[in-house]
């Protein structure tokens, strides 16, 4: 499935690669098949079943042929939706390499979802079939996603990794032994024309009326993983230590895409736990640290990077219009890349100075890297009549999906001319220069560590349970912002919200305000 119009399918085939993240993925797995490719947390049990895996890139080469196998010869035709929840483990990048093997479309959910947005996304984008754990924590992804399922009409298929998955549930533990049979091929070539240029993922932003999927090919999805590894200077063969899970465009390109390019090591961290953290990178040797740049600024400051062997830290600011402020960066022998995080519509990668300043954006092509004479152009940078950050380019995504959903009256992905992606944050230009600076976020929506919410949809729905309730976002430093709500029953209307398939986040919100926190102006 190719998005958008037709001449610019024409114009990635005659200037893009043809290569998938799939064949990037077999190549490596050829060429180091004894090197290891995935580690989990050494923490896994604490959070998931399971004990912690360590896979070399032929074990994981095999399961994701498993995986692949599985799903085909469950009757999924190629171009098929495939959710994903997951926590941060070895399965989340198994099963969506395995889905992009099988000619699919991976769709990964964000972790906090419920039964609310994971329905209405799910609804949206016709999703055949989705793919969970039993357990996070203490909540049940096991009956979550049954919940889900009898909401979504087009699902066929619960898949799931995990000890006692309830009754319906294609279990994709038994991929894992070594005599399973399941394999197959990488089909991305059964795709007519550039296998490339079709849809490997879908992803959500939020817009004021509600979620908004942006679908986006491989050759997009490497564009923008490429400007990451290209600024930041990852070395080959390098180990990738991440907090990011692979839930949005930002968490593809930040840690999949580079691991992959790199034909490195990607070591997984779940959440965050200082601790642990500290243990994996001294124990796995790290070279880079992917971690949101609030929370690397705060670490650097205990000392926790001193003595270790991390050469780079790429930063994403999912909150972008605290970059500008952030304190100047001062880790000797460590480079630290920021990456603005414009929601699902794009990303700039961008390393600090010499002093440890953040870089000025600046307006017209996005290169990779910075004042290189081989560097690449992976967007160009637009700040609209409207005052608002755009971009297009090599990243950006094509068109609507599914296709025709510009025609649904739901909210959608709106293209601009000349393939203009307007990302609603605000920003406005210094005096007499080309230099951008972010300075909000998009209208009617909050933004809390990377999860984007509708403010209104959100405050309609807490108004229809209790007409008394508020709910109001204010700034904080480390997430961006935290949400505050009133209510006359607090306990009484959690309960309803959490009934209801709301966030956590926003359920969070109506606790205790002593431990919540009182909001902090960023």
């Amino acid at each position: 499935m190719i998005l958008g119009d037709p001449a610019d399918a024409a114009v990635q085939r005659s200037q893009g690669s043809r290569v998938t993240i799939d064949e990037i993925f077999s190549h490596v797995a050829r060429l180091r098949p004894v090197a290891t490719a995935l580690v989990d947390g050494p923490n896994r049990g604490t959070f998931t079943d399971g004990a912690p895996r360590r896979l070399s890139y032929a074990e994981a080469d095999r399961i994701v042929s498993a995986i692949a196998g599985r799903l085909r010869r469950m009757g999924l035709p190629t171009g098929s939706v495939v959710g994903i929840q997951l926590p941060n483990i070895t399965e989340y990048i198994l099963t969506i390499l395995g889905i992009m093997r099988a000619g699919l479309i991976a769709a990964p959910l964000p972790l906090l979802w419920r039964r609310a947005d994971s329905v209405a996304a799910l609804a949206r984008i016709g999703g055949k079939a989705l793919i969970t754990c039993r357990r996070v924590g203490n909540f049940d992804h096991g009956q979550h996603a049954l919940h889900v399922a009898l909401d979504v009409f087009s699902i066929r298929y619960l898949c799931g990794f995990g000890d006692n998955m309830p009754d319906g549930f294609v279990s994709f533990d038994d991929l894992f032994a070594a005599e399973s049979r399941d394999s197959l091929p990488s089909l991305n070539r059964e795709a007519e024309g550039n296998p490339a240029a079709h849809v490997a993922a879908v992803t959500f932003d939020a817009n004021t009326d509600g979620i908004v999927p942006v679908a986006r090919s491989h050759l997009e999805l490497l564009a923008g993983g490429l400007g990451v590894l290209l600024e930041s200077r990852v070395a080959p063969g390098a180990t990738i230590l991440s907090t990011l899970a692979p839930s949005s465009f930002a968490g593809i390109c930040l840690t999949l895409l580079p691991w992959l390019m790199s034909g490195g090591t990607l070591v997984l961290h779940h959440a965050f736990d200082a601790p642990i953290l500290e243990r994996q990178l001294n124990d796995e040797h790290c070279h880079v640290l992917a971690l949101p740049g609030p929370v690397a600024l705060r670490l650097a400051a205990t000392g926790v990077f001193a003595g270790t062997s991390v050469a780079c830290l790429i930063a994403p600011w999912h909150s972008p219009e605290l970059l500008p402020g952030s304190p100047h960066w001062h880790e000797r022998d460590i480079g630290m890349v920021d990456v603005t995080v414009l929601g699902e519509m794009g990303l700039l990668a961008a390393r600090r100075d010499a002093s440890g300043k953040p870089t000025a954006l600046s307006l017209g092509p996005i290169a990779a890297p910075r004042g290189s004479a081989d560097s690449i152009i992976v967007a160009e940078l637009v700040r609209t009549d409207s005052g608002t950050v755009a971009l297009r380019g090599a990243m950006a995504p094509r068109g609507p999906f599914p296709p025709g959903d510009e025609r649904s009256g739901q909210p959608h992905l709106e293209i601009g001319h000349s393939g203009l992606i307007d990302s609603g944050y605000t920003c406005h230009l210094e005096s007499g220069t080309k230099t951008i600076v972010v300075t909000g976020p998009p209208r009617g929506v909050v933004n809390i560590g990377g999860y984007r919410f509708p403010l209104r949809g959100l405050q309609d729905a807490i108004g229809r349970i209790d007409e008394g309730a508020t709910l109001a976002a204010y700034p904080d430093p480390l997430v961006g912002r935290r949400l505050i709500g009133t209510a006359i029953d607090r306990g009484a209307l959690k309960a309803a919200l959490e009934a209801a398939g709301i966030n956590p986040l926003v359920i969070a919100a109506f606790g205790d305000q002593s431990q919540t926190g009182t909001p902090v102006a960023a």
